[in-house]
Formats: structure tokens, C-alpha cells, sequence
């Protein structure tokens, strides 16, 4: 591990609590693309503090860190599992960028492992329903209580807001795809009118930003790309998709289950399902999954992020499309 990583978090927690607090058993975890995530032991004199700290480049931010930070905190007091922040800091002269301190929780969040824990405990009705019961506490939250610094406006309709910017990345990265302009044209013909509530949304809400043990869902991770006011279908949506099935796909949410146990829990919660919404936001949250791909792809080979992960994105695009014909074809179902 990177000596000066190591002596900048020391540093800072020394600053912070007025104290020399020695750091060990640093260890990065599994992290995403965009993000690093690294596990270490913060000796505070008389206690051991287990936490994560999530660094953040600036130049991939999607929140800024702080704001982040409130939103997780703010869901998390509202019955969300999430994680506790315990620090923030956004000088970049501790470790070269932003970051975050929370508490570390044990589980599994590689899907695939995930998948083996759920089918060696047999829990995967209960974490639909956990993580239906996490969404409907999520979105219970009235938006007026998160940051202004959040995207999303309360007189912007979220599937037209987001159609536009589709069809803009499309025409951008996608322009000679045949199934993405078919699949454009199915969401312009079907738009559904706005919600009765705008909500929270965390937008990324799936199996790989979960913390998973033999009891069930332990925590729910990466809220940079939270929105102020969105379509509680969005996230319902984002976590039914095949490509967080892993092979499972007779189980819709997330490998772990079928739909019942899932809306089950969202309703507990006070959540309201609406199935033709739900439809529409599958099929778009797919076509833009798949302009992320490209995006990823792109910023892999013009040098922004030199990642493998980001180069290999672009081999996942043929799957998207195969995905968006099953949706939109006349039989499928809501």
C-alpha cells in the first residue's frame, strides 16, 4: 500500500482529533471504475476504529464529497442501511483528493459472491424484501430536507429530463446503432406523465452496491449519483435490470428473487408501485446504461481514466442491445 496514502489518512485523523492516531491493516477493497475504496485500523488509545475511506478524484466527481456524505447521512437517519460518515475532508493535501471516512461492515458486495452467499443461505426472498423496505424508506424522505446542491429540480419531468439527455448521448457516442434509436423511439412513443410525488432517488440502487450477509441486506453503498427530485421508478427499475442478474434472470431483482417479495417490502415502507412506469424506466435506465458503457469506453481511450475496467465497458454494448429488444418487443412484459 501507498506510504503516502497511509501517512496522509494518519495525518488527518491526528488533526482531526487533536491526537496521534496510528493507521494499519490498510487494505484496498473492491472498487468501481471511478472510485477507490481502502480499509484500514485507526488506533484512537483505548479503541480500534474499522472504517473505510472512499477517495474520490475531482476530476470524476458526480457530487461533490460533502454533499454526498449528507445524503447518505440523511438516509441513514431515516431508516436506510447505510453505512455511518464519520469524516470528511475535502483537502486534497492529505492524500492528493477528496474523501470520505465511514465505518467499515463486513458482508460480501461482489455480486457474483453475493449470489453464492444468497443461494448457500437461501435468503434471497428476504433481501428483495429488505432492499424493497430500504427503497420505500428512501423514498419516503421528503426531498426538501436534502441539500440544494443535489441534481434535479422540482418542475423538471424525470423521463423527459432524461430522454433528452439520451437522445443527446446517442447521437454522441451511439450514432450508427440501429437497436438505440429504435429503443429512442419507443420511449418518445410511450412517456409516461409524472409521478404523483417526486422523490429521492439514489439512481444506482443494485447487486454490487450492496453489503450482503447471511442475515440479509446490510447496507446500501455508492450514493454519488443521488438525485433531489426523481421518479421512485428509476431506482425500482435500475435494480430489476438483467445485467445485475448475473446469470440468474428468472430472478429479476438482482439475482436474489422474483418481483412479489421486493414490491412486498417497498409497500411496508409506504411505497407506491406502478407497473407501466416501472416498464418505461426499465427500458430507459437499460439504453442508458449502455450510453455509459460508451462513455466509459471513451474515457478509457482518450486518457481521462486509464482503467481497465473503463476499457472494457464498450464489449458489454452488444448485451444492452439484446436487452432493449426484449424489452420494447410487443409481448414483453410490464
Amino acid at each position: 500500500m501507498n506510504g503516502d496514502l497511509v501517512a496522509g489518512l494518519s495525518r488527518f485523523l491526528s488533526d482531526d482529533i487533536g491526537r496521534t492516531v496510528p493507521v494499519s491493516d490498510v487494505q484496498p477493497l473492491s472498487a468501481g471504475a471511478r472510485r477507490r475504496n481502502i480499509a484500514f485500523d485507526a488506533d484512537l488509545g483505548g479503541c480500534v476504529l474499522r472504517l473505510v475511506a472512499t477517495l474520490v478524484p475531482p476530476s470524476i466527481q458526480l457530487l461533490p464529497v460533502e454533499v454526498e456524505a449528507g445524503v447518505r447521512e440523511l438516509a441513514r437517519e431515516h431508516d436506510v442501511p447505510v453505512p455511518h460518515v464519520l469524516a470528511v475532508c475535502t483537502d486534497t493535501g492529505y492524500v492528493g483528493e477528496p474523501f470520505m471516512l465511514s465505518e467499515r461492515l463486513d458482508g460480501e458486495t461482489v455480486p457474483r459472491r453475493v449470489l453464492r452467499l444468497v443461494q448457500q443461505s437461501g435468503n434471497g426472498d428476504l433481501i428483495a424484501e429488505q432492499l424493497g423496505r430500504a427503497m420505500g424508506s428512501l423514498h419516503a424522505i421528503d426531498p426538501d430536507k436534502a441539500s440544494p446542491d443535489l441534481p434535479g429540480r422540482a418542475d423538471v419531468d424525470p423521463a423527459e429530463a432524461l430522454l433528452t439527455e439520451a437522445e443527446s448521448q446517442v447521437s454522441h457516442l451511439l450514432p450508427d446503432r440501429p437497436v438505440f434509436a429504435l429503443a429512442l423511439r419507443w420511449l418518445t412513443r410511450n412517456l409516461p406523465s409524472s409521478p404523483d410525488r417526486l422523490t429521492l432517488v439514489h439512481t444506482d440502487i443494485r447487486n454490487g452496491n450492496l453489503i450482503i450477509g447471511p442475515e440479509g441486506l446490510r447496507a446500501v453503498l455508492d450514493w454519488e449519483g443521488t438525485q433531489r427530485y426523481g421518479d421512485p421508478m428509476r431506482d425500482a427499475a435500475w435494480s430489476a435490470l438483467r445485467m445485475w442478474r448475473f446469470g440468474l434472470d428468472d430472478r429479476e431483482i438482482g439475482g436474489f428473487s422474483t418481483r412479489s417479495p421486493f414490491l412486498r417490502g417497498y409497500a411496508s415502507a409506504g411505497g407506491t408501485f406502478d407497473p407501466d412506469r416501472f416498464r418505461w424506466w426499465k427500458v430507459a435506465c437499460t439504453l442508458a446504461w449502455g450510453t455509459m458503457l460508451a462513455t466509459q469506453t471513451a474515457a478509457f481511450l482518450d486518457g481521462t481514466v486509464p482503467n481497465i475496467v473503463m476499457a472494457a465497458s464498450g464489449r458489454r454494448i452488444p448485451e444492452i442491445e439484446w436487452d432493449l429488444l426484449m424489452q420494447t418487443r410487443p409481448t414483453a412484459s410490464r
